[in-house]
Protein backbone atom coordinates (compact mmCIF):
# COMPACT_ATOMS: atom_id res chain seq x y z
CA UNK A 1 0.00 0.00 0.00
CA UNK A 2 2.61 2.49 0.73
CA UNK A 3 4.96 1.28 -1.47
CA UNK A 4 2.31 2.19 -4.02
CA UNK A 5 1.54 5.97 -2.95
CA UNK A 6 5.54 6.29 -3.31
CA UNK A 7 5.45 4.94 -6.94
CA UNK A 8 2.30 7.10 -7.89
CA UNK A 9 3.65 9.92 -6.61
CA UNK A 10 7.19 9.02 -8.25
CA UNK A 11 5.69 8.90 -11.80
CA UNK A 12 3.64 12.23 -10.76
CA UNK A 13 6.73 14.05 -11.00
CA UNK A 14 8.75 11.75 -13.30
CA UNK A 15 5.94 12.03 -15.91
CA UNK A 16 4.95 15.94 -15.94
CA UNK A 17 6.88 19.19 -15.99
CA UNK A 18 5.61 22.71 -15.53
CA UNK A 19 4.65 22.54 -11.72
CA UNK A 20 3.45 24.61 -8.93
CA UNK A 21 4.17 23.54 -5.60
CA UNK A 22 2.41 25.27 -2.46
CA UNK A 23 2.32 24.27 1.27
CA UNK A 24 -0.45 25.73 3.99
CA UNK A 25 -0.94 29.61 5.10
CA UNK A 26 1.16 30.68 8.16
CA UNK A 27 3.85 28.28 7.09
CA UNK A 28 5.83 26.82 9.83
CA UNK A 29 9.06 24.91 9.43
CA UNK A 30 8.02 21.77 8.19
CA UNK A 31 6.00 23.69 5.24
CA UNK A 32 8.74 25.67 4.11
CA UNK A 33 11.63 22.69 4.11
CA UNK A 34 9.13 20.56 2.24
CA UNK A 35 8.71 23.31 -0.43
CA UNK A 36 11.89 23.81 -1.19
CA UNK A 37 12.54 19.97 -0.54
CA UNK A 38 10.72 19.15 -3.58
CA UNK A 39 11.82 21.95 -5.35
CA UNK A 40 15.59 20.07 -5.15
CA UNK A 41 13.71 16.74 -6.69
CA UNK A 42 12.33 18.41 -9.07
CA UNK A 43 15.51 20.71 -10.35
CA UNK A 44 17.47 17.15 -10.15
CA UNK A 45 14.81 15.52 -12.38
CA UNK A 46 15.63 18.35 -14.91
CA UNK A 47 11.84 20.01 -14.25
CA UNK A 48 10.67 23.35 -13.76
CA UNK A 49 8.60 24.99 -11.41
CA UNK A 50 7.08 27.56 -9.47
CA UNK A 51 7.15 28.20 -5.16
CA UNK A 52 4.32 30.12 -3.71
CA UNK A 53 2.74 30.74 -0.51
CA UNK A 54 0.09 33.12 0.45
CA UNK A 55 2.24 35.61 3.02
CA UNK A 56 6.17 36.41 3.63
CA UNK A 57 8.32 33.64 4.41
CA UNK A 58 9.52 33.14 7.70
CA UNK A 59 12.85 35.02 8.20
CA UNK A 60 14.23 32.38 10.35
CA UNK A 61 13.80 29.22 7.70
CA UNK A 62 15.38 32.29 4.82
CA UNK A 63 18.32 30.13 5.23
CA UNK A 64 17.20 27.01 3.42
CA UNK A 65 18.15 26.65 -0.21
CA UNK A 66 15.55 28.40 -2.85
CA UNK A 67 13.88 29.77 0.51
CA UNK A 68 14.18 33.34 -1.26
CA UNK A 69 12.36 32.17 -4.34
CA UNK A 70 8.96 31.25 -2.69
CA UNK A 71 6.44 34.11 -4.20
CA UNK A 72 4.01 35.32 -1.54
CA UNK A 73 0.65 35.85 -3.53
CA UNK A 74 -0.76 37.64 -1.10
CA UNK A 75 -4.21 39.34 -3.13
CA UNK A 76 -2.77 39.67 -6.37
CA UNK A 77 -4.32 38.58 -9.54
CA UNK A 78 -2.87 35.01 -11.31
CA UNK A 79 -0.24 35.91 -14.09
CA UNK A 80 -0.97 32.69 -15.21
CA UNK A 81 -2.43 29.58 -13.69
CA UNK A 82 -0.96 25.46 -13.95
CA UNK A 83 -2.16 22.50 -14.07
CA UNK A 84 0.28 20.52 -12.39
CA UNK A 85 0.62 21.26 -8.45
CA UNK A 86 2.55 19.56 -5.57
CA UNK A 87 0.72 20.25 -2.36
CA UNK A 88 2.96 19.78 0.99
CA UNK A 89 1.82 19.70 4.42
CA UNK A 90 -1.98 20.99 4.14
CA UNK A 91 -4.23 19.10 6.21
CA UNK A 92 -6.74 20.00 4.18
CA UNK A 93 -7.41 21.92 0.34
CA UNK A 94 -8.85 24.83 2.16
CA UNK A 95 -5.05 25.22 4.08
CA UNK A 96 -3.19 25.98 0.55
CA UNK A 97 -5.33 29.45 1.14
CA UNK A 98 -5.17 32.27 -1.80
CA UNK A 99 -2.13 30.21 -3.92
CA UNK A 100 -5.31 28.25 -5.20
CA UNK A 101 -6.21 30.64 -7.54
CA UNK A 102 -2.80 29.88 -9.47
CA UNK A 103 -4.43 26.74 -10.47
CA UNK A 104 -5.71 26.26 -13.41
CA UNK A 105 -9.75 25.14 -13.43
CA UNK A 106 -8.43 21.29 -14.78
CA UNK A 107 -5.65 21.16 -12.48
CA UNK A 108 -3.94 17.68 -11.51
CA UNK A 109 -2.79 17.64 -7.28
CA UNK A 110 -0.24 15.61 -5.85
CA UNK A 111 -0.87 15.72 -2.08
CA UNK A 112 1.94 14.78 0.10
CA UNK A 113 1.24 15.43 4.19
CA UNK A 114 1.17 13.66 7.81
CA UNK A 115 -1.67 15.28 9.37
CA UNK A 116 -4.36 12.50 10.09
CA UNK A 117 -7.42 14.98 9.04
CA UNK A 118 -6.07 15.27 5.77
CA UNK A 119 -9.13 13.71 3.58
CA UNK A 120 -7.12 12.71 0.15
CA UNK A 121 -7.66 16.03 -1.68
CA UNK A 122 -5.16 15.09 -4.74
CA UNK A 123 -5.75 13.18 -7.68
CA UNK A 124 -2.56 11.68 -6.38
CA UNK A 125 -2.03 10.90 -2.30
CA UNK A 126 1.39 10.08 -0.60
CA UNK A 127 -0.28 10.49 2.86
CA UNK A 128 1.33 8.74 6.05
CA UNK A 129 -0.30 9.89 9.15
CA UNK A 130 2.20 8.08 11.74
CA UNK A 131 5.11 10.31 9.65
CA UNK A 132 6.27 13.16 12.50
CA UNK A 133 6.85 15.68 9.40
CA UNK A 134 6.01 16.21 5.71
CA UNK A 135 9.35 16.41 5.30
CA UNK A 136 10.06 12.58 6.92
CA UNK A 137 7.77 11.62 3.61
CA UNK A 138 9.57 13.68 0.93
CA UNK A 139 13.14 11.78 2.18
CA UNK A 140 11.19 8.08 1.37
CA UNK A 141 9.93 9.93 -1.82
CA UNK A 142 13.25 10.98 -2.83
CA UNK A 143 14.57 7.66 -2.00
CA UNK A 144 12.05 6.36 -4.49
CA UNK A 145 13.13 8.68 -7.33
CA UNK A 146 16.67 7.32 -6.70
CA UNK A 147 17.75 10.68 -5.48
CA UNK A 148 20.66 11.29 -3.07
CA UNK A 149 20.40 14.24 -1.06
CA UNK A 150 23.45 16.41 -0.70
CA UNK A 151 24.47 18.68 2.14
CA UNK A 152 21.33 21.46 0.98
CA UNK A 153 18.54 19.02 0.73
CA UNK A 154 19.57 17.28 3.84
CA UNK A 155 19.43 20.66 5.69
CA UNK A 156 15.70 20.59 4.41
CA UNK A 157 14.84 17.68 5.06
CA UNK A 158 16.08 17.46 9.10
CA UNK A 159 14.99 21.14 9.22
CA UNK A 160 11.35 19.90 8.83
CA UNK A 161 11.43 16.91 10.58
CA UNK A 162 13.33 18.68 13.53
CA UNK A 163 10.60 21.57 13.87
CA UNK A 164 7.56 19.11 13.91
CA UNK A 165 9.22 16.76 16.36
CA UNK A 166 10.43 19.96 18.91
CA UNK A 167 14.10 18.78 18.19
CA UNK A 168 12.96 15.39 19.10
CA UNK A 169 11.25 15.55 22.26
CA UNK A 170 7.73 14.98 20.48
CA UNK A 171 6.09 12.09 20.88
CA UNK A 172 6.02 11.57 17.07
CA UNK A 173 10.02 10.98 17.87
CA UNK A 174 9.86 7.40 16.23
CA UNK A 175 13.33 5.14 15.98
CA UNK A 176 12.32 5.59 12.36
CA UNK A 177 12.12 9.40 12.88
CA UNK A 178 15.58 8.48 14.38
CA UNK A 179 17.25 6.60 11.88
CA UNK A 180 16.03 9.08 9.23
CA UNK A 181 17.56 11.97 11.06
CA UNK A 182 21.06 10.03 11.21
CA UNK A 183 21.52 9.42 7.45
CA UNK A 184 20.73 13.26 6.80
CA UNK A 185 23.67 14.33 9.61
CA UNK A 186 25.81 11.87 7.55
CA UNK A 187 24.79 13.65 4.03
CA UNK A 188 25.89 16.79 5.87
CA UNK A 189 22.94 18.56 7.61
CA UNK A 190 24.27 20.41 10.56
CA UNK A 191 22.65 19.21 13.48
CA UNK A 192 23.86 21.37 16.22
CA UNK A 193 24.05 24.79 14.07
CA UNK A 194 19.90 23.74 13.31
CA UNK A 195 18.85 23.65 17.07
CA UNK A 196 20.63 26.35 17.80
CA UNK A 197 18.72 28.55 15.41
CA UNK A 198 15.94 27.14 15.12
CA UNK A 199 14.95 25.94 18.89
CA UNK A 200 17.33 28.15 21.32
CA UNK A 201 17.41 31.37 19.78
CA UNK A 202 14.84 34.35 20.04
CA UNK A 203 14.07 37.26 18.40
CA UNK A 204 13.19 40.52 20.59
CA UNK A 205 9.70 40.05 19.65
CA UNK A 206 9.45 36.73 20.98
CA UNK A 207 10.31 37.60 23.95
CA UNK A 208 8.08 40.31 23.93
CA UNK A 209 5.45 38.51 22.71
CA UNK A 210 5.85 36.12 25.53
CA UNK A 211 6.28 38.53 28.23
CA UNK A 212 2.11 39.77 27.14
CA UNK A 213 0.93 36.22 26.59
CA UNK A 214 2.43 35.10 30.14
CA UNK A 215 1.03 38.32 31.48
CA UNK A 216 -2.42 36.88 31.02
CA UNK A 217 -2.21 33.56 31.86
CA UNK A 218 -5.53 31.60 32.54
CA UNK A 219 -7.10 28.27 33.88
CA UNK A 220 -10.04 26.18 34.38
CA UNK A 221 -11.24 25.71 37.38
CA UNK A 222 -9.13 22.54 37.73
CA UNK A 223 -6.07 23.66 36.31
CA UNK A 224 -6.63 20.99 33.98
CA UNK A 225 -6.39 23.69 30.62
CA UNK A 226 -4.74 26.50 30.39
CA UNK A 227 -4.09 29.22 27.39
CA UNK A 228 -2.69 32.98 27.13
CA UNK A 229 -4.02 35.57 24.19
CA UNK A 230 -2.63 38.61 22.01
CA UNK A 231 -4.29 41.01 19.89
CA UNK A 232 -3.68 42.90 16.53
CA UNK A 233 -2.21 45.37 18.95
CA UNK A 234 0.26 43.49 20.70
CA UNK A 235 1.93 42.74 17.50
CA UNK A 236 1.97 46.22 16.52
CA UNK A 237 2.90 48.04 19.67
CA UNK A 238 5.97 45.20 19.65
CA UNK A 239 6.97 45.64 16.46
CA UNK A 240 6.49 41.60 16.32
CA UNK A 241 5.20 39.69 13.20
CA UNK A 242 3.42 36.38 13.44
CA UNK A 243 6.40 34.06 13.26
CA UNK A 244 7.15 35.50 17.09
CA UNK A 245 4.38 34.19 18.24
CA UNK A 246 6.23 30.28 17.54
CA UNK A 247 6.10 28.20 20.10
CA UNK A 248 4.11 30.58 22.46
CA UNK A 249 1.47 28.33 22.71
CA UNK A 250 3.76 25.46 24.66
CA UNK A 251 4.42 27.41 27.45
CA UNK A 252 0.68 26.54 29.18
CA UNK A 253 1.04 23.08 27.54
CA UNK A 254 4.09 22.79 29.93
CA UNK A 255 2.36 23.54 33.51
CA UNK A 256 2.88 20.93 35.49
CA UNK A 257 -1.02 19.25 35.51
CA UNK A 258 -2.27 21.30 32.36
CA UNK A 259 -3.43 18.60 29.80
CA UNK A 260 -4.44 21.12 27.11
CA UNK A 261 -2.87 24.47 26.41
CA UNK A 262 -3.99 26.94 23.96
CA UNK A 263 -2.80 30.43 22.26
CA UNK A 264 -5.87 32.72 20.87
CA UNK A 265 -4.41 35.46 18.74
CA UNK A 266 -6.92 37.87 17.72
CA UNK A 267 -7.22 38.85 13.96
CA UNK A 268 -9.11 41.86 13.84
CA UNK A 269 -12.05 42.19 15.91
CA UNK A 270 -13.92 39.42 14.47
CA UNK A 271 -10.99 36.64 13.71
CA UNK A 272 -9.28 34.34 16.28
CA UNK A 273 -6.74 32.01 14.99
CA UNK A 274 -6.46 28.83 17.85
CA UNK A 275 -3.58 26.62 18.51
CA UNK A 276 -3.96 23.49 20.64
CA UNK A 277 -1.65 21.14 22.69
CA UNK A 278 -1.98 18.18 24.25
CA UNK A 279 -0.92 15.88 26.62
CA UNK A 280 -2.42 13.09 24.78
CA UNK A 281 -5.58 12.51 26.67
CA UNK A 282 -7.68 15.03 24.69
CA UNK A 283 -7.47 14.52 20.70
CA UNK A 284 -7.16 18.27 19.66
CA UNK A 285 -7.64 17.51 16.32
CA UNK A 286 -10.55 16.47 16.59
CA UNK A 287 -11.20 19.44 18.79
CA UNK A 288 -10.21 21.85 16.00
CA UNK A 289 -11.75 19.71 13.40
CA UNK A 290 -15.16 20.35 15.17
CA UNK A 291 -14.35 23.77 14.72
CA UNK A 292 -13.14 23.69 10.94
CA UNK A 293 -9.81 22.93 11.47
CA UNK A 294 -7.51 20.40 11.63
CA UNK A 295 -3.64 18.64 12.80
CA UNK A 296 -2.78 16.09 15.10
CA UNK A 297 -3.55 14.43 18.30
CA UNK A 298 -1.74 16.03 20.19
CA UNK A 299 -1.22 19.53 18.37
CA UNK A 300 -3.99 21.53 16.08
CA UNK A 301 -5.39 24.50 15.51
CA UNK A 302 -8.25 26.33 13.80
CA UNK A 303 -9.65 29.58 13.09
CA UNK A 304 -13.02 31.35 13.92
CA UNK A 305 -14.87 33.66 12.59
CA UNK A 306 -15.96 35.34 16.26
CA UNK A 307 -14.70 38.07 18.46
CA UNK A 308 -11.76 37.10 20.71
CA UNK A 309 -14.00 36.41 24.29
CA UNK A 310 -16.11 34.39 22.57
CA UNK A 311 -13.27 32.09 21.30
CA UNK A 312 -12.00 31.39 24.07
CA UNK A 313 -15.51 30.84 25.85
CA UNK A 314 -16.15 28.10 23.10
CA UNK A 315 -13.01 27.00 22.53
CA UNK A 316 -12.24 26.00 26.35
CA UNK A 317 -16.02 25.03 26.65
CA UNK A 318 -15.42 22.03 24.29
CA UNK A 319 -12.41 20.94 25.41
CA UNK A 320 -13.38 20.99 29.13
CA UNK A 321 -16.57 18.95 28.08
CA UNK A 322 -13.62 16.63 26.27
CA UNK A 323 -11.99 16.40 29.62
CA UNK A 324 -14.58 15.17 31.14
CA UNK A 325 -15.43 12.99 28.75
CA UNK A 326 -12.09 11.54 28.84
Amino acid sequence: MWAGQLAQAAAFLRERDDFLIVSHVQPDGDAISSTVAVAWMLDKLGKTYAMMNEGPIPSRLLFLRKSGDISGCGEQAPARKFKNVVAVDCADFARIGPARQWFEDEYELLNVDHHPTNDAFGKVNLLRFDAAATAEILFELAGTLGLQPDAEAATAFYTGILTDTGGFRYANTSPFVMQTASRLLEAGAPGPDLAERLLERMSVGQMLMLQRGLSRLAFSEDRRIAWVWVTTEDLAETGASNEDLEGLVNYPRNIEGVDVGILFKENGTKSVKVSLRSSGLVDVAAVAQHFGGGGHVRAAGCRLTIPLNEAIEQIVGYVRNELGSA
